[in-house]
């Protein structure tokens, strides 16, 4: 490790005197991340994560702080919605778990990456996505930001913004504002969000399926059009539908999607919309590659990230 901290600092040096030689690896560093590899049985790291709370909507009607519905095994994430046996003090047909970091950690623009997996069946109805921190103004004018949901057996993968643009006011193809395509969701695949300034662009295994642009039309923007210039915070959960949307959920089925990572990384220059994780700051001090990948023992030269910072690896030949 001693080689590593060495090369840390030398990438220091280049970047003062070799500024582009850096510029392209150097883009994004990481600032947020969750591995799932606390021991099987236990809640996620409450560090970063907390039970997200019951309320009307369909999504959130029946979310519970069981350790059966949101649980670490075999180092990923799992949240399930199971049929509620116990009626006696909790009228509910099933419970479902939903974890969140608001409070924890949230950010403004930046790239995200969650690895998952899911089981389809009928009033199936999980997500990965976004929504404002607080204090914000309320849904939809403080927008929402659906990096991935699926519904019932299908194998397609949906990415969509709600805003008061796009919801109130119709506006869903001005400019379109959902995207969906046919992926075996089933499968373990890590679906992206790229968030700049004035876009959006979605993911699926590095490939891009959709992108959301800021309107230049001064009408639009005051009409919310664009509310994704705040801090917002990630949502983790296993839903079951009502027939709005997704089917109305099997009572009688246990649900699940697998979480096997998440990470987000910020441009250098835009770190001060992040809100790191931890009172030290980067906390996870594990090895990563530029892919986001972590790295126990490096075993090819190239650079790395460490704690949030750039370090070179030369691995002898």
């Amino acid at each position: 490790m001693r080689k590593i901290q060495w090369m840390s600092v030398l990438v220091m040096l280049l970047s003062a005197f070799l500024p582009g030689a850096l510029a392209q690896d150097a883009t994004y560093q990481l600032v947020f991340s969750d591995e799932f590899d606390q021991p099987n049985g236990s809640a996620p790291d409450p560090a970063k994560w907390t039970s997200s709370v019951r309320q009307g909507a369909t999504w959130s009607r029946w979310i519970s702080d069981s350790s059966a519905v949101a649980y670490i095994q075999n180092g990923v994430l799992v949240c399930r919605a199971i049929p509620n046996l116990d009626k006696s003090r909790d009228k509910v047909a099933m419970l479902t778990g939903a974890v969140e970091t608001r409070d924890k950690f949230s950010f403004t623009y930046g790239k995200v990456e969650i690895r998952l997996k899911t089981n389809p069946h009928a009033g199936n109805f999980p997500a990965a996505w976004m929504m404002p921190q607080p204090p914000a103004d309320g849904w939809p004018r403080g927008g929402e930001i659906d990096i991935f949901e699926s519904i019932d057996e299908q194998n397609i993968a949906y990415h969509t913004v709600h805003s008061h643009w796009t919801y109130d006011l119709g506006n869903r193809s001005n400019p379109k504002s959902s995207f969906n395509e046919q992926v075996l969701v089933n499968r373990w695949h890590v679906y992206g969000l790229e968030w700049t300034e004035d876009c959006l662009t979605w993911t699926v295994d590095g490939k891009v399926v959709g992108t959301y642009a800021k309107s230049s039309d001064k009408n639009a923007l005051s009409n919310g059009q664009w509310p994704f210039d705040h801090p917002f915070y990630i949502i983790l959960n296993q839903s079951v539908g009502d027939g709005s949307w997704a089917k109305a959920a099997d009572s009688t089925y246990k649900y699940a999607t697998s979480f096997d990572y998440v990470r987000v990384y910020q441009r250098v220059a835009d770190g001060v919309g992040a809100l790191p994780f931890g009172s030290a700051g980067h906390t996870d001090q594990s090895v990563y590659d530029l892919t986001g990948r972590r790295v126990e023992n490096p075993q090819k030269s190239g650079i790395y990230l460490r704690g949030g910072r750039k370090m070179v690896v030369t691995v002898p030949r």
